[in-house]
């Protein structure tokens, strides 16, 4: 008997795999990469990789990124949370998604680490139920730390698993879980305080902004997870890195729609990106704000070199003189 998990890594995730895995059934984790986790994809599968390991269990990570933005996050049935959040659509659609891997995985039914009250939106019990029904595959999801205050599922039915053995943890308090978590000697898992950035308010309101300008594809997540951004009078978006951190990963995105620039030579200051159809007025304009947040002289005069073409500013602006372009 196997199941497939939904798996964050959170500690509520490695607790329903591993009551699951207590009765003697193998779990499939998979983790749904949409694109949005804060911590970025290639940390994420270190960490994922690193604790399913240590609890014995398979692992995979599912790319859903194009899927996602084409189906769910512009067009949710059941709208947003407080930011740019699908919760209900975005987790019924990862239910859909485990569905139509049971087959080929030979799996038998979908488990996750949902909690009956902990989140408002997409956690509430009429919210589960929505979820579970717009998935197409209701009777097949198991919550196991809260199995005991929802109706009974088909593996419970068919007595592939113990109900008796499941838990009826309700509310945001964590007592129980960490609890659980001490008795199987679970220490290092993500804490709670991460996860989604669309749940953020600054990078919900830097994707609002966005799609009023562009069309959002895959490759902009990336843009909109780094740097200042700011959005230029002719319509351009200037995005410049604001630490060597950021700046290296800037300079390492291969983009359709941005040329990278730099500060002139022997000037210390941000790798840039601005759109590739900017217009000469934003590429200037552009320029006078990247060094603004440089440490050089001011009223000198600096040639920049953007898509192939010489941009020579005098630099006047002052970090104050660059708010109004900000995205706020």
């Amino acid at each position: 008997m196997k199941a497939l998990a939904l798996f964050s890594g959170g500690l509520d995730s490695l607790l329903a795999a591993k009551l699951i895995q207590e009765q003697g059934i193998e779990v499939l984790a998979l983790y749904f990469d949409v694109g949005f986790d804060s911590v970025g994809i290639e940390k994420k599968k270190n960490y994922l990789e690193r604790i399913t390991k240590r609890l014995g269990l398979s692992f995979e990570v599912i790319n859903l990124r194009d899927q996602y933005i084409r189906d769910i996050l512009f067009s949710p049935k059941y709208g947003y949370g407080k930011n740019f959040n699908p919760c209900i659509d975005c987790h019924a659609n990862m239910f859909r998604v485990a569905a139509s891997f049971l087959e080929t995985k030979k799996a038998s039914f979908i488990i996750s680490g949902e909690v009956v009250g902990q989140r408002p939106m997409s956690q509430r019990v009429v919210a589960l139920r929505q979820v579970a029904k717009l998935s197409g595959v209701e009777g097949l999801v198991l919550r196991p730390l809260s199995a005991k205050l929802l109706p009974v599922t088909i593996p419970e039915e068919k007595g592939w698993v113990d109900r008796e053995k499941l838990l009826g943890i309700e509310g945001r308090g964590r007592y129980r879980q960490l609890e659980l978590a001490e008795k199987w000697g679970l220490t290092d898992y993500e804490t709670p305080s991460g996860g989604c950035l669309l749940t953020d308010p600054y990078f919900s309101r830097k994707m609002k902004e966005f799609i009023k300008y562009d069309k959002f594809e895959v490759e902009d997540i990336e843009v909109l997870k780094f740097g200042r951004h700011f959005r230029l009078p002719g319509g351009a978006k200037l995005v410049m890195g604001r630490n060597k951190a950021e700046n290296e990963i800037l300079a390492t995105l291969t983009l359709s729609k941005y040329v990278a620039f730099d500060v002139p030579e022997n000037v210390l200051g941000p790798i840039s990106l601005i759109s590739k159809n900017a217009s000469k007025n934003d590429k200037i304009i552009a320029a006078k704000l990247v060094m603004a947040y440089t440490k050089m002289p001011q009223n000198k005069i600096y040639t920049f070199e953007i898509s192939g073409e010489k941009i020579t500013v005098e630099h006047l602006f002052g970090k104050d003189s660059t708010i109004s372009y900000r995205v706020k």
